[in-house]
C-alpha cells in the first residue's frame, strides 16, 4: 500500500481535466472510424488533434520506447496492436482504440471499442458484454472493497456469459505516470487484495475473449493476438476513488451511465 500514491483533490482535478480532454479525443474520432481507413490514418490524425487543438501530450508516443500515440487492436488483437498503413480497416471488423493523454502533468488512460459497417451478432455480443464487464468491475468501487472484489465481479460476469478473460494484463494505477501502483486484475477473488481508500486513481480495462483465454505475441514484440484466432474485446476508464464511490474520470458524452456513485 505504501507504493500507491494517494491523489489530493486539487490532483485529481487536474486528472479530471485530462480525462474531459481524453473524452473529447474519442469524439473526434468517432465519425473518421468507418470503413476504408488505416489504422495508421487514425494514429496521425490523434496525434495531430491531441497536439495542435488540445495543446496536450500523447503520452503513449515514447513510453517504453512505443513509437505511437495509441494501439489499435482489430478482431483478434487483444492489446498492443500497432498502427500500420497496410491495414485498411473493413466493414465487419471490431477495433479497440486505446488513447493516453496527458495534460499539466496528468494522464488520462481510456480505451473505446468500435464496430465497422456490418459486424456479426456474435462479434456485437462480445464487444457490448464486455462493455458491461467493464462496469460490472468500476460499479464495486467504495473506499473499503479490495481490488479482488472487482476483478471477482469483472470474470463472473464474463464466465457467465460464456467468455474467457485475459490473465496476462491488467489495470493499473495511474496519476503523473502512466503506470502506477496497484495493479488492478481482471479476476480474483472476494475480500483480496488491496483495500481501496479515497483518492486513489487506477484504470479497469478488462480484455474479454471469445474463446480461450490463451494468448501470444507477435513477433514484433508488442501485438498480442488470441491463440485461437477468435474475436477480444476491451475497453477502459480512468477511475477515482471518492468518499463513498467513484468517479469515472474518462467519461464520454454518450455514454449513458452515471459517472459517479
Amino acid at each position: 500500500m505504501s507504493d500507491i500514491i494517494i491523489k489530493t483533490p486539487e490532483q485529481i482535478a487536474l486528472m479530471r481535466e485530462s480525462g474531459r480532454l481524453l473524452a473529447k479525443v474519442f469524439a473526434y474520432l468517432d465519425p473518421l472510424v468507418i470503413p476504408g481507413i488505416t489504422t495508421m490514418e487514425i494514429n496521425d490524425l490523434v496525434e495531430r488533434y491531441i497536439v495542435d487543438d488540445l495543446a496536450s501530450r500523447p503520452a503513449s508516443k515514447g513510453q517504453y520506447d512505443y513509437p505511437y500515440v495509441l494501439n489499435s487492436s482489430v478482431n483478434e488483437v487483444v492489446c498492443h496492436g500497432f498502427p500500420d498503413p497496410k491495414r485498411v480497416l473493413k466493414s465487419g471488423d471490431i477495433v479497440n482504440i486505446d488513447i493516453t493523454l496527458e495534460k499539466n502533468g496528468y494522464i488520462a488512460d481510456s480505451s473505446k471499442m468500435y464496430m465497422l459497417g456490418e459486424v456479426s451478432p456474435l462479434a456485437k455480443r462480445l464487444v457490448d458484454k464486455t462493455y458491461e464487464a467493464m462496469w460490472q468491475g468500476i460499479k464495486m468501487v467504495k473506499p473499503g472493497i479490495r481490488l479482488g472484489d472487482i476483478g471477482n465481479a469483472i470474470a463472473n460476469f464474463a464466465h457467465s456469459n460464456g467468455y474467457s478473460v485475459v490473465r496476462e494484463y491488467c489495470g493499473h494505477g495511474i496519476g503523473e505516470q502512466m503506470h502506477e501502483e496497484p495493479q488492478v486484475l481482471h479476476y480474483g477473488k472476494r475480500n483480496t487484495g488491496v483495500q481501496l481508500k479515497e483518492g486513489m486513481t487506477f484504470t479497469i480495462e478488462p480484455m474479454i475473449n471469445q474463446g480461450a483465454a490463451k494468448i501470444k505475441t507477435k513477433p514484433d514484440g508488442w501485438t498480442v493476438v488470441t491463440r485461437d484466432k477468435k474475436l477480444s474485446a476491451q475497453w477502459e476508464h480512468t477511475i477515482a476513488v471518492t468518499a463513498d464511490g467513484y468517479e469515472v474520470l474518462t467519461l464520454r458524452a454518450e455514454e449513458n451511465t452515471i459517472s459517479t456513485k
